[in-house]
């Protein structure tokens, strides 16, 4: 592929070993140099600094920790993360939710659904006592058949934005706008909550402080990687970040 990194040039046999460790990826064979890239980078850098036991991840390994610090959360980071975070540290909250989906499919462009969602929403608006009979006659989804009702739902059950908004909205509460997600546009209502119970600080605190050292972690070197590339003379690439799995 042309690609070299201070001068050591980077196969395509390297290449095609390392392209199936990133076949999730968006781009497999972008995110699979830029990962020997980097690997590369930080190995030479480790045999400037002279560390050269073990294989090539132990030697990775030995080079962060000598050259990446990462303070540690203190109680005043865990404490101000926990207030504001709250949602993630309550137990037990439920909603009983309904919804009317509109599903996209080949023979139903989003714009005709949306213009159609709008309508049926501006309908519930003026008279919420038809949604049982609006998503009987409208949802694609089989819920339709008993109102559209999803039942008792806790966090962990729906994909993310959908939990988000079911469980931003008011008891009794229909949603002003439609709803989008990968299943279509949905509108959607709660009829009943139940509110969880916060978890006592003390309890989750050694979670949180794991929590934001791995993101610290990551972070710096994040950063360290940007200054290796930024020094370094990579040919037949242009890296626009230092983003790799080795940061995660």
């Amino acid at each position: 592929m042309g690609i070299s990194v201070n001068g050591v040039d980077i196969d395509d046999v390297a290449v095609e070993q390392e392209l199936p460790h990133h076949q999730g990826a968006d781009n497999p064979l972008k995110e699979a140099v830029h990962e020997l890239v980097l690997r590369t980078l930080l190995l030479q850098q480790a045999e400037t600094l002279g560390i050269t036991g073990g294989d090539d991840d132990a030697r990775i390994e030995a080079l962060l920790a000598l050259q990446v610090k990462v303070p540690k959360a203190d109680e005043a980071a865990c404490t101000t993360w926990y207030r504001n975070n709250a949602q993630r540290y309550t137990s037990g909250d439920m909603v009983e939710a309904r919804h009317i989906l509109f599903q996209v499919t080949p023979g139903a462009p989003l714009e005709l659904l949306r213009a159609t969602g709008e309508a049926v929403l501006e309908e519930l608006q003026a008279h919420p006592e038809r949604f049982d009979e609006l998503a009987t006659q409208y949802s694609n989804c089989s819920s339709g058949k008993v109102g559209g009702s999803l039942g008792q739902l806790s966090r962990g059950q729906c994909v993310p934005e959908f939990e988000q908004l079911v469980f931003r909205l008011r008891e009794g509460e229909l949603a002003g706008r439609l709803l989008e997600t990968r299943f279509g546009l949905h509108i959607v209502q709660v009829l009943r909550r139940v509110e969880g119970r916060l978890l006592p600080f003390e309890a989750v605190k050694s979670e949180i402080a794991a929590y934001l050292d791995r993101q610290s972690s990551q972070r710096a070197t994040h950063q360290y990687l940007h200054i290796l590339v930024g020094q370094a003379q990579i040919e037949g690439l242009s890296m626009e970040g230092a983003d790799s799995p080795l940061v995660q």
